[in-house]
């Protein structure tokens, strides 16, 4: 059986994810032929870290050599996991050299770009995937096939709440996203997972988009306002750092992938992973209010906000024949690091047994609530759908009745929500889907 053959373009943190999966628990079946950066420490650290795994070193391109590699590898497909302004880029070149596509999300952050995947999609009949995982975590499958049902009946009415806490929530804001020039803001780069799961769960497009939104905690013009006087640029050395909770704090002995990623490439680019959240230079949003109007009418209220005291999220599904309740309180986490980030309070008050929240509740009209069981696993990240998603990429898809796989429709249609919120946060004017690319 031949191999299928992948090349991956972009090494932070997220390759991680398929880097791994290919070097060990898909190896039968798939093969890492190449890598592909900007930054050559990176990629050496993830060679090292594959020759741990028991797998050859790879070859290592740089970034302006992307066509050479494609011409020298051949691969089957190029998974993009690189910063987000560059996704269309490596998609549309990879399609055009005959490469099938897997991108990590969000597939880009504007609507020109999304306009060039759209044409190139379907100039070279090329597939694309987008790496939504969050759809593939047993409680969201639960969730579709509650809805697909009928139990709740025609969807009138949707409130979805997003919380990042003060660890992951602000991670945002020491890294290249806080740039909205690379990320798109948590608009697109964030809420692309849960916008993509509203027009998931549902099966309907997004029409119509009003937002709000607001730096208003991050950043140093807040802190100034909250009466903090100590500032320094990045945790590092910084002995003011040493005393800030929202400081990234890396141990050399334990955290080995913030150090390979990082601290031992910033030689190279000048990339400083541990910025302080409260300084200069932030342009994206921490509080966000959106109102969607999908084309079967359907109305959705969406909240997100980045420095909430615990993580997870709650949806309401308000339906012609009752409400269902969806409640999460996730592990909170800080992307390369040892450390556990779980915090006390809200997630430990719901994680003992005896007091845990309902995930899952459906309350018909006229009778009591019902909760709803689903099996949980504890394999893999997000609820377990990262195991999932590798096993439909990796895998493949024997049959797929709730529609897990993402294309490039599906990548579209998420984004372009946050990408109609973003500009509907600057005109203060709600934005039409429609008008902002063409299918």
């Amino acid at each position: 059986m031949d191999k299928k053959t992948y090349v991956v373009v972009g090494t932070g943190g997220r390759s991680a994810m398929f880097i791994d999966a290919l070097v060990k628990e898909y190896k039968e079946e798939n093969e890492l032929k190449a890598l592909c950066d900007t930054n050559h420490s990176r990629m050496d650290y993830y060679n090292s870290r594959i020759q741990n795994a028991g797998h050859a070193r790879v070859p290592t391109y740089d970034a302006s050599d992307f066509d050479r590699m494609i011409a020298g590898q051949k691969p089957d497909f190029v998974i993009v996991s690189s910063i987000d302004r560059t996704h269309h880029k490596y998609i549309c070149r990879a399609m055009e050299l005959g490469c099938d596509v897997i991108s990590e999300k969000p597939m880009t952050i504007d609507e020109e770009k999304c306009q060039q995947i759209i044409d190139t999609a379907k100039r070279t009949g090329k597939n694309l995937r987008v790496t939504f995982n969050y759809r593939y975590s047993p409680r969201a499958t639960k969730v579709k096939e509650i809805l697909k049902s009928g139990i709740a009946g025609h969807i009138n009415s949707i409130h979805f709440e997003w919380l990042l806490d003060t660890s992951h929530g602000a991670d945002y804001f020491r890294r290249w996203h806080r740039d909205k020039r690379n990320s798109g803001g948590l608009m697109v780069h964030k809420a692309t997972h849960h916008f993509d799961l509203a027009n998931w769960w549902i099966n309907d497009w997004p029409e119509t988009v009003f937002a709000m939104g607001d730096l208003m905690f991050y950043g140093k013009e807040n802190a100034e306002k909250r009466g903090i006087r100590n500032f320094y640029t990045r945790a590092r050395g910084s002995e003011v750092a040493a005393k800030d909770p929202f400081a990234l704090k890396v141990d050399p002995e334990k955290d080995l992938t913030l150090m390979g990623l990082y601290y031992n490439a910033e030689h190279e680019d000048q990339y400083y992973r541990d910025q302080s959240v409260f300084g200069d230079g932030i342009s994206i949003e921490d509080n966000m209010g959106v109102m969607v109007r999908y084309r079967n009418k359907t109305i959705m209220t969406y909240n997100l906000n980045a420095h909430s005291p615990w993580e997870g999220f709650r949806v309401m599904f308000n339906g012609t024949r009752g409400r269902l309740e969806f409640n999460v309180v996730e592990s909170s986490y800080v992307s390369g690091s040892h450390e556990d980030f779980n915090q006390p309070g809200m997630r430990e008050l719901y994680n003992e047994e005896e007091n845990r929240m309902p995930e899952i509740t459906f309350q018909p009209h006229w009778e009591k609530a019902k909760v709803i069981e689903y099996k949980e696993t504890n394999k893999g990240g997000h609820g377990g759908g990262d195991t999932r998603l590798l096993d439909h990429i990796f895998m493949g898809a024997k049959d797929d009745p709730l529609g897990h796989a993402a294309d490039y429709v599906d990548g579209a249609k998420s984004i372009l929500i946050g990408i109609a919120a973003n500009k509907s946060m600057k005109t203060g004017l709600p934005v039409d889907i429609a008008s902002l690319v063409k299918f």
